[in-house]
């Protein structure tokens, strides 16, 4: 399709070829009404897209001309420069403003690649240096658009330079807890992608949108391979992990809204209606004393809700992340950011299914590597933007296949129990069904763990149990029981510390009477939790874990701080 800067009568769009009505392109943010194509967007129609109107404040980083090499091809630098500013009417290839989406306060640097292909030189590399320093010094979340063929050729060594520069200037706003969220359009290469375009704590994709390292020629000459169909797009990117979803055009606001309301802590306080459900049970005698075996096949229903059952009825502007970032995306395991009643989360959980179709996409609940990593890396996010984690567990336990193995599952699990138990906010942990091994426990160091009332938690299944140590596996109820594995023997030995009733006949039976003992349970448990301080919060999940198999289990005893208010 054209640029759009000047609206003609008709357009012709480059994904199918189809003249599209002019009038209709621009309404539809110069998105295909036939395929869909996303064409290039100008740096100020984006900024104008995205924003609210009236809100937007051009951030004045314009940066003196260099030409540190005096570089000459066909025509000097300068000259190029000053073709590229008549032809765009930009200063350089990136656009800063301030403004509001939906009504949150953000800080936006968007690349325009008409300016010299988007290649990042010293004035991008300091406008969007800059753009992140005052996201930082004003405490707000800072939303980058890319498109870039790269570096700057034109200026060398010192074009590579703005890689360093940029990335570090990230890091700080790691360091203060401030959101930063990557929007990729087509393309994004080099090295944007390899600094501040990947670096984002969520990275969004239009449709198509392709990014990479290298370009997909750069590549076939290299390796002197064809490449596979759709290779570096972000359809490619977002079953290898790279990208956290895709959204097209239309979609980008509210999702960015939903992102930066929970960072921000800036949504009001909606609710679902439901009932209030009833109040955790902590005493193990007013629960029946239920057959373990029983308890397992019930955990084992299939018509019980699951982690996105729960997210969907009780996390309100929930926002799925996705990917280990380091390629792969593990469909077990499903995690994101939202809103539970007026506490922003995040939410982390295995995920099963019920259809065969749906079971076996989800590996029947059971994460592989990628999953951990997805979990450890989103309880991270948690951490810097200072979010409780919730999670649900319903796993077999972690998948034991070869390609898992390879992939070093031992070591995923071990981090993430590591990575748990110093996490500085408050953590809720609840078995939904089944609590199986260490695969479980990844998700389940927690200040907090509950269980369902027919949820099961065991070291291994009873069958596996069975046959190792009756030789028969159809001692498995034998097992299940000599196991104690159901949530009143849980709760005696204070594994878990409160029991989720369920409807009668199971929460199968009735998903909004499960979801609201649900969410009585978990806000009553997070509202426990959040006046304690980062110190105190490490400190009582230490106590409670060191008290397992210890002679003295009164070793720490946390004292407990109000919260300071933000």
């Amino acid at each position: 399709m054209a640029n759009g800067e000047k609206r003609s009568e008709w357009v012709l769009c480059r994904g199918c070829g189809e003249m599209v009505y002019g009038r209709r392109f621009a309404r539809e943010a110069k998105v295909c009404p036939g395929c869909g194509f996303h064409a290039p967007m100008g740096a100020r129609e984006r900024i104008a897209h995205l924003l609210d109107d009236g809100s937007v404040r051009e951030l004045d980083f314009r940066v003196p001309d260099a030409d540190p090499l005096e570089f000459v091809d066909t025509e000097p630098y300068p000259e190029r420069l000053r073709r590229a500013r008549a032809r765009t009417g930009l200063d350089e290839a990136v656009v800063c403003a301030r403004g509001r989406i939906e009504g949150h306060p953000v800080i936006v640097a968007v690349m325009d690649f008409r300016f010299f292909g988007g290649s990042l030189g010293a004035a991008v590399g300091e406008a969007i240096t800059l753009a992140a320093e005052t996201a930082l010094r004003e405490r707000t979340p800072l939303v980058m658009v890319t498109a870039s063929g790269g570096a700057r050729m034109q200026e060398g060594v010192i074009s590579l330079m703005q890689m360093a520069k940029t990335s570090q200037a990230l890091a700080q706003l790691d360091e203060a807890g401030i959101l930063t969220v990557t929007v990729v359009t087509d393309p994004t290469f080099g090295g944007v992608a390899a600094s501040f375009a990947t670096l984002g704590d969520v990275i969004i994709a239009e449709p198509g949108a392709r990014l990479g390292f290298a370009g997909p020629r750069v590549i076939e000459q290299t390796i002197r391979e064809k490449l596979p169909e759709g290779f570096q797009t972000a359809e490619f990117l977002l079953d290898h992990g790279i990208v956290d979803a895709i959204r097209p055009r239309g979609e980008l606001r509210t999702t960015l809204a939903r992102l930066l309301a929970v960072a921000t802590r800036s949504a009001r306080a909606e609710r679902p209606e439901a009932e209030e459900g009833p109040a955790p049970v902590g005493d193990p005698a007013e629960l029946p004393d239920l057959d373990p075996w029983t308890a397992v096949r019930a955990a084992r229903r299939l018509g019980r809700p699951t982690t996105l059952d729960y997210i969907g009825m009780l996390v309100h502007g929930f926002v799925e992340l996705h990917g280990d970032r380091r390629g792969a995306d593990c469909a077990a395991l499903v995690g994101g950011l939202g809103y539970l009643d007026d506490i922003p989360v995040v939410a982390i959980g295995t995920q099963k299914g019920r259809t065969a179709a749906e079971l076996a996409k989800r590996n029947f609940g059971m994460p592989t590597p990628a999953g951990y990593r997805k979990a450890a890396r989103l309880m991270r996010l948690a951490a810097k933007l200072g979010l409780p984690v919730v999670t649900f567990i319903d796993t077999a336990g972690a998948y034991p296949g070869l390609e898992a193995e390879r992939d070093g599952q031992a070591v995923a699990i071990a981090e993430n129990l590591r990575l748990m138990a110093s996490l500085p906010v408050p953590t809720v942990a609840v078995v939904t069904g089944e609590g199986g091994s260490g695969g479980a426990l990844a998700l389940a160091v927690a200040n907090r763990v509950l269980m369902c009332a027919n949820a099961v938690y065991s070291v291994i299944s009873p069958e596996g149990c069975a046959a190792i140590l009756w030789q028969d596996p159809q001692a498995a109820p034998r097992a299940a029981e000599a196991l104690r594995v159901d949530a009143r023997h849980l709760l005696e030995l204070g594994v878990i510390d409160g029991v989720v009733p369920e409807p009668p006949g199971g929460a199968d039976t009735d998903h909004a009477g499960a979801a609201a003992a649900m969410r009585r349970a978990l806000t009553a448990t997070l509202r426990e939790l959040m006046p304690m301080d980062a110190m105190n919060l490490v400190l009582d999940r230490h106590a409670r874990f060191r008290r397992f198999g210890s002679a003295s289990p009164d070793t720490v005893k946390p004292v407990v701080k109000e919260r300071k208010p933000a």
